[in-house]
Formats: C-alpha cells, sequence, structure tokens
C-alpha cells in the first residue's frame, strides 16, 4: 500500500506556526529557560515552508503566527509585525504573509481585561489567544503530559480555575477565538462542560487533541534501535476518543491536524506507523467533520521539533507533511480537500 498520492493543492493555509529569538529578545526569557539562543525568524520559515511548497506548485496564501510562551503578548506580536514588514524577510509578491495572531495572554490576571485591549490596539490583525494549559500534575521535564509552560502557574490545571473562566468569558467581548492546548484527560474532566457553557466562542484544539506516544517511544531505551512496537496504547486512546467525543459535540469547536510526532514519535520511519496516523487523522475528520478541522505545519526551528515537540529527532520536510496529508485525505472530495487545506482556517481565523 502505497503512504503517497498524486494529488497535490493548488493552494493552502498554515494556522499554527512560531518566530523564535531567544537570542536576542527580551521578552522571551521564559522560553528562553527551554529553549536558549535559539533564532527561527520569517526568513527562516519562507526558506524552509514557503519556497518548497512553492516548487512543487503549491502557493501558501496565508499564515497564522501563533504565540510561544512570551513574556510579553503585546511585544511578540509587535517584534512579528516589526519583522514581517521587512522587505527581505519575504517575497516580493507576498510581502506579508502573516494574516493573523493567536496572541498569549495569562486569562487568569486580574488586568487580562487591559492586556486584551492593548492586544487589539497593538494590531488589526490579533485573532484569537492561547495560554498552554496541558496538566496533568507537576512538570516533570517532558516525561508526562504536562506541558513546560505551566511551570508558570505551578503545575496547576487553569482550565478548573475561575479566574480562568472569568478571562474566557471575556473573549467574545473582543471577537477572539480560543487555541486549546490540553492533555486529553482535560477534554474529558474539564473542557467539554466549561467550552460547552460559551456556544459563541469559537475554540480550536490544538494539535490533534494530543494522544501521547501511543505506540511509546520512538527509539528504545536500551540500544537506541528503532522501537518496533505497533500494539496501541488502548488506555491513551480510550481517554482521547472520550475527550474528543464530547468536544466533537460542540458546534463551536474545531480541530488542528498537526504535531503528528506527539502522538506517535517516530511515525514517518515506517509505513506501518504511518497508517496508525493516517486511521487517528481520518477519526478526528469522522467527529468533527471537514468544516471543522484544519491542516497546519506548526513550523519552528527544524521539521523534527515542529512534528513531535522533542519527542524523535526526525520528522517530515514540509512537503513530505503535504504529501502525507494528502494520502490521509484520499478518497475525499475536492471540496473537502480545500477545506482542509485553506477553507477551514481562512473561515475559523477570519481572512
Amino acid at each position: 500500500m502505497s503512504s503517497t498520492s498524486s494529488y497535490r493543492p493548488k493552494e493552502v493555509v498554515d494556522p499554527h506556526h512560531h518566530f523564535i529569538d531567544t537570542a536576542n529578545n527580551s521578552f522571551q526569557t521564559f522560553l528562553g529557560k527551554f529553549l536558549p539562543n535559539i533564532t527561527y525568524l520569517p526568513k527562516d520559515y519562507t526558506r524552509d515552508v514557503i519556497d518548497p511548497l512553492a516548487k512543487v506548485g503549491v502557493k501558501m496564501i496565508g499564515t497564522i503566527h501563533v504565540e510561544a510562551m512570551p513574556d510579553s503578548g503585546v511585544e511578540e506580536v509587535a517584534w512579528v509585525e516589526q519583522k514581517m514588514k521587512t522587505s527581505s524577510y519575504c517575497h516580493d509578491e507576498q510581502p506579508h504573509y502573516v494574516k493573523g495572531y493567536v496572541a498569549s495572554a495569562n486569562l487568569t490576571e486580574d488586568t487580562i481585561e487591559q492586556q486584551l485591549q492593548q492586544l487589539v490596539d497593538t494590531t488589526t490583525k490579533l485573532r484569537g489567544i492561547r495560554w498552554i494549559v496541558d496538566c496533568v500534575g507537576k512538570f516533570e521535564n517532558g516525561t508526562t503530559a504536562t506541558h513546560a509552560a505551566t511551570t508558570r502557574h505551578d503545575g496547576i490545571d487553569l482550565l478548573k480555575s475561575p479566574k480562568f473562566e472569568r478571562g474566557l468569558a471575556l473573549l467574545e467581548k473582543y471577537n477572539l477565538s480560543f487555541d486549546l492546548q490540553c492533555a486529553p484527560i482535560q477534554l474529558v474532566e474539564t473542557a467539554a462542560a466549561l467550552f460547552g457553557k460559551y456556544p459563541s466562542l469559537k475554540v480550536c484544539i490544538d494539535h490533534l487533541g494530543k494522544p501521547r506516544k501511543i505506540l511509546g517511544n520512538d527509539l528504545l531505551d536500551d540500544d537506541g534501535s528503532v522501537n518496533p512496537n505497533l500494539t496501541l496504547d488502548e488506555t491513551e486512546l480510550k481517554v482521547w476518543r472520550e475527550g474528543m467525543t464530547a468536544m466533537a459535540k460542540l458546534p463551536n469547536v474545531y480541530v488542528k491536524i498537526s504535531m503528528l510526532g506527539y502522538t506517535c514519535p517516530g511515525w514517518i520511519r515506517s509505513k506501518e506507523r504511518q497508517q496508525v496516523v493516517k486511521s487517528l487523522v481520518r477519526e478526528t475528520i469522522d467527529l468533527f467533520g471537514v468544516n471543522r478541522c484544519m491542516v497546519a505545519w506548526n513550523w519552528h526551528m527544524s521539521g523534527a521539533v515542529s512534528d513531535s515537540d522533542g519527542l524523535s529527532e526526525v520528522g517530515p520536510d514540509a512537503v513530505e507533511l503535504l504529501d502525507k496529508f494528502c494520502w490521509f485525505f484520499e478518497g475525499y472530495s475536492e471540496d473537502d480537500k480545500d477545506r482542509l487545506f485553506a477553507g477551514t482556517a481562512k473561515e475559523f481565523y477570519r481572512f
């Protein structure tokens, strides 16, 4: 069975990527604790994503820059705006491919409304807010689903916080969406009930809902060889399915098909692993429908980091990922593929 497709879309949107400069930006000191002296700028994204896609006949018609744990969401957005206005970073025919921002704002803070107003005043392209909340306990250096970002609030599950909900409720006032990055158990325990209370607030679940390492580690611990396991972690998948099924019942909730190497580290290594990922992607689309699903590249630093968030040293390049998406979507109509590659993202983020 081939794991490629002859089809490629003419146009795509990337609704999730990051620019980073922890070597020089004073507002990225928190991120710098985990990624010291890392620089990834618009010219790098152009080189790694836009140009390779263009060479195979696929035009990137726009992107959404998503926050990368800055100390100040306002400063991060202003910095990206300034970088994108520098002509050397983009092609002449597409001088500013970032069409919108999902900015950082701690919804629990007493000053959240002032922060949201500052962000709105900073750019007309503000589309949403993200504050990473993956939390199953204290951060243990990446050995659990708890994200490093939650060390900002000592491993507390903010989805259970009344202050967080108060801030969340303000997003509708400013016509902003919320990007939800959390662990599957949080979808089950809290998220479905919480976001069900705000049917007018558009919510996008990041990274397929983040089922974690469903075939185990990419490499074996003892000798570093490729893990041959093909037995699925049904316990992890049961929780993920329960959470995603509950969220899919909410018509205001969407999903990004991205960072697939977090779900299955090293999935690109074998057809068997790729088939597992394909099945989960199609299961997600079956739950939410093409009108509430969008692909994303999540690009920053490298293909491996973008794909797995550090769980594997391998990952697809931009064109390989495009072709895997096309293979995942075999049998779908042209209109459905257009929604997945561009239409849903354009609608959700109001291009």
